[in-house]
């Protein structure tokens, strides 16, 4: 999984990091490897049989499973998901597109605002309908400030996210970690407040990830599987990184593009391949689609699962 690919599209290259994973329970040590493409990629090639089944168009079974779930632990309120990746990668696109998808029309709870930009720590909860909290799903997001050369947030500062010990409306600030006494500080974190899965998101257009930003994401996946908390990863912005996919979205998994992107990212930051999974997130369109819902409810459903199995585990 970690080994150079000759037939890459775009050479991979760069320094190579030893570090944990915790996927599903199973703690897994993994060569990560700082992962840059170079800008050309060769015509997109698709073959007849999808290297993974999907199926199409059966979106009511998953949409009323996401909508209908509760935690198995009777002590938590809700599955806490959190996201974290790269500038640009889709973390709140992503949290607008599953609002979108369970409330069946355009919503924007994450759109960008002062407070996502400037790294306050916020719940996102999915009303089942809008302009009715009380039908909430029983699953929240937190996205926190992008990972980025230099600035942007503090490994550390994750890793007191995923204990819980961050409280709602804290500020992060990437010169000055957060610590016991400060007011931002839960010194007792509840289950319900700690992180149940811990999400990567990264786009497929994306032409690198730095070695900087490389080694904060492999300190805080270190963090998560010190915790046991499970792993998992999702690929954005597939339709502008493949013209077939762009074309019809069911060749998402018939295209060797794509493919090599799961490979490259499973490469990059350590999780396992069938822990990836592609989605477009909504961006400007204005009636929803049951490809793009198919896609979004089936990383939506292994998030729940992974975050319910680990949330059991807090009993």
């Amino acid at each position: 999984m970690g080994n150079d690919a000759s037939n890459t599209a775009g050479n991979i290259v760069g320094s190579t990091i030893n570090a944990p994973v915790n996927v599903n329970g199973s703690r897994h040590v993994i060569t990560l490897r700082a992962a840059r493409s170079n800008m050309s990629m060769p015509p997109s090639r698709t073959v007849s049989e999808p290297w993974r089944k999907m199926s199409w168009g059966d979106n009511a079974r998953d949409l009323q499973y996401v909508k209908e779930y509760k935690p198995g632990n009777k002590d938590i309120k809700h599955v806490r998901i959190l996201l974290y990746g790269p500038d640009g990668a889709g973390k709140s696109s992503f949290i607008n597109s599953v609002s979108s998808v369970i409330q069946g029309r355009g919503t924007t709870p994450a759109l960008t605002s002062d407070k996502s930009c400037n790294g306050t720590y916020e719940t996102f909860k999915i009303r089942k309908e809008e302009g009715k909290p009380e039908t909430s799903c029983h699953f929240v997001f937190n996205d926190v400030m992008d990972l980025k050369d230099g600035d942007g947030i503090c490994a550390d500062d994750i890793k007191l996210t995923l204990k819980g010990h961050v409280k709602e409306g804290y500020q992060f600030k990437p010169s000055s970690p957060l610590s016991p006494g400060d007011p931002g500080y839960n010194p007792r974190p509840s289950a319900d407040d700690q992180v149940h899965v811990l999400v990567c998101v990264l786009s497929a257009d994306s032409a690198e990830i730095t070695d900087s930003v490389l080694k904060k994401m492999a300190d805080i996946r270190e963090a998560a599987s010190e915790l046991g908390i499970p792993q998992m990863a999702i690929g954005t912005h597939i339709d502008s990184a493949c013209p077939e996919t762009e074309k019809d979205l069911k060749n998402v998994y018939k295209s060797q593009q794509l493919k090599q992107k799961v490979k490259d990212f499973s490469a990059a930051v350590g999780v396992p391949e069938n822990y990836i999974f592609p989605v477009k997130n909504y961006s400007n369109e204005t009636h929803i689609n049951d490809d793009v819902n198919t896609l979004i409810l089936s990383a939506l459903r292994q998030m729940i699962n992974l975050g319910d199995n680990f949330s059991e585990k807090l009993i």
